[in-house]
């Protein structure tokens, strides 16, 4: 429970962060709406055809008496578009933090130098950094369908569909977008993507006490492009708990900054 509280913390934090630097959050706003219309684009896409997708992935429907079918086809319609929502929700901060990785990076290095040592990072040119990212965040999307698709099939399950489904979509969108938003600091550490997501699965009340609220605010229209730039800032200072201090400690101690006594060690070494 505690982890999840200082999760949530940092969530908030992170927030605050932005609000009070207001420059850093204004430059923040590009690279969201870029991919914003992105998304927009293709969810307006996918919900003209979704009635079509269940039509045709559906044959054995096709003599259904109404209004059976039309009920059917609608509730699977609807079930089409809320996975190309959650994907969009999944893969949205990938593709956000590619096309800002040079302000994103500037801005966590700011969060970290506010709060004391800022790692050196490795020294690689600018289009390794890109690739890795690229790279990083295939693999990570490949383990997020490992657990969606399965959770998509179960979706069309009574009762268990309308449940425990959303819940644990909820939870699994809420652990990954900790992931992306952890990696800037964490790559800075020098951590590998399959570093980051053993360390995460190591404090996992951490990830999805930060994570899922981010998920749910992500989901209410154009507040992921506001609330990108804290969403990085927060990852940030949790980045710098899983380090071993405390995300306020650093630059005016952890006093300053209204404390965040009693958290957990971290479950292995970090460096920095």
């Amino acid at each position: 429970m505690n982890d999840l509280v200082v999760g949530l913390r940092c969530a908030g934090r992170g927030q605050a962060w932005a609000l009070r630097n207001r420059r850093w959050l204004g430059f923040g706003l590009l690279p969201g709406l870029i991919a914003l219309v992105i998304y927009l684009a293709g969810l307006l896409l996918l919900a003209l055809r979704a009635g079509g997708i269940a039509a045709w992935a559906t044959p054995f429907a096709d003599g259904w008496d109404s209004p059976w079918q039309s009920l059917f086809r609608t509730g699977l319609a609807l079930l089409v578009f809320a996975g190309g929502l959650l994907l969009t929700v999944l893969t949205f901060t990938a593709v956000t933090l590619l096309i800002g990785e040079l302000f994103y990076d500037s801005l966590s290095e700011q969060v970290e130098r506010t709060q004391g040592e800022v790692p050196s990072g490795p020294d690689r040119p600018l289009w390794r950094d890109l690739w890795l990212s690229v790279t990083d965040s295939v693999y990570v999307f490949g383990r997020v369908l490992m657990w969606t698709v399965p959770l998509f099939l179960l979706g069309f399950v009574p009762v268990l569909g309308q449940t425990v489904v959303p819940v644990a979509g909820v939870a699994v969108a809420g652990f990954f977008l900790s992931v992306e938003l952890t990696a800037i600091a964490l790559e800075r550490r020098g951590l590998t993507v399959r570093e980051r997501l053993g360390l995460l699965r190591g404090r996992k009340a951490l990830a999805l006490g930060f994570g899922v609220p981010m998920v749910l605010l992500f989901m209410i229209p154009l507040a992921a492009v506001v609330l990108m730039p804290g969403a990085v800032a927060g990852a940030t200072l949790l980045v710098r708990d899983l380090a071993g201090g405390a995300p306020g400690e650093g630059a005016g101690g952890a006093a300053a900054d209204g404390g965040a006594g009693g958290e957990p060690a971290p479950a292995g070494p970090l460096p920095g």
